[in-house]
């Protein structure tokens, strides 16, 4: 029973989970210039989360073939069978379905709307026509990761601003520099699937500028903040900071590729995991310093 739990827990991709409260959470204090309803939180990340898990879930069902050939993925629960592929296509469908009414009934039309959108945007447009035919599929189709940062802000505001467009395009740029190191550790994995990420068709040299060129673009959106929302000392220290490290540390990923040293791409992934949880956990806090 447990084992059954908990694979169907691994159907809903807890890490994207990660992502949904890392940026969901800080944006909706920042438009709430302070706290927001607690209530208002917690159906906003019930909702999300019920939308990100049958995102994962829609994933899952859809690579399964392509997942048993990845010694990454060889162990996901529709590849070892612990659950039926017609199960977890049901376990999806109960999730997506859930999280649209939730939405709807408790947050809003927008909100609702947007965060079906992501779910969209994420199973159609990435997992099925992006993900096996570019090798640019993760730029446009990380759009689906952005989603959460527009229904925070909306469940908030009741609309798109512009401070939410910001942040956005910083989810936007922030996930090939994120991504791309890590198709470059499982690159051979990639290769035996057919799927065609960039760190596996292209040879490190040309990648790792790539993934410079997306880290300083996520940069400089970051610090456009500033000019369309009031924000203090403590963002601004925080996104010049966290930003020039999650760039050297890609930088110096393009320097190994240079001397065909050995690349630690891992080290970039972790950074810019690290920067991006920063940098909204300032977004965060940064209301409750400004008076």
């Amino acid at each position: 029973m447990l084992r059954t739990v908990r694979a169907y827990l691994e159907l809903t991709k807890p890490r994207i989970l990660e992502l949904l409260l890392v940026t969901t959470i800080p944006v909706m204090v920042f438009a709430a210039d302070g706290q927001p309803s607690v209530a208002l939180m917690a159906a906003v990340l019930v909702g999300g989360a019920l939308s990100a898990g049958s995102a994962g879930a829609f994933n899952m069902y859809l690579e399964r073939g392509s997942d048993a050939l990845m010694e990454r993925t060889a162990q996901r629960p529709l590849v070892t069978g612990v659950v039926s592929a017609r199960a977890g296509l049901i376990f999806a469908l109960v999730l997506g379905v859930s999280s649209v009414g939730w939405m709807l009934a408790l947050v809003g039309p927008l909100p609702a709307a947007l965060s079906t959108a992501g779910l969209l945007l994420y199973v159609v447009f990435y997992t099925v026509l992006l993900k096996p035919r570019t090798e640019q599929n993760i730029v446009w189709g990380g759009v689906a990761g952005c989603m959460p940062v527009l229904v925070g802000w909306s469940a908030v505001r009741g609309a798109v601003e512009w401070p939410a467009v910001v942040l956005f395009l910083v989810v936007f740029f922030w996930t090939p520099a994120h991504y791309w190191p890590l198709s470059i550790r499982y690159r051979d994995d990639y290769r035996r699937a057919g799927v065609p990420m960039l760190g596996a068709t292209r040879p490190p040299v040309y990648v790792a500028p790539r993934v410079i060129g997306f880290a300083v673009a996520t940069v400089v959106c970051s610090l456009v903040l500033p000019f369309v929302a009031e924000v203090s000392w403590l963002y601004w220290t925080v996104a010049l900071g966290a930003g020039i490290g999650f760039v050297v540390s890609a930088w110096r990923m393009r320097s190994r590729a240079r001397r065909d040293a050995e690349l630690r791409p891992m080290l970039v992934f972790r950074a810019s995991i690290a920067y991006l949880a920063v940098l909204f956990l300032a977004v965060g806090v940064d209301p409750l310093l400004t008076p």
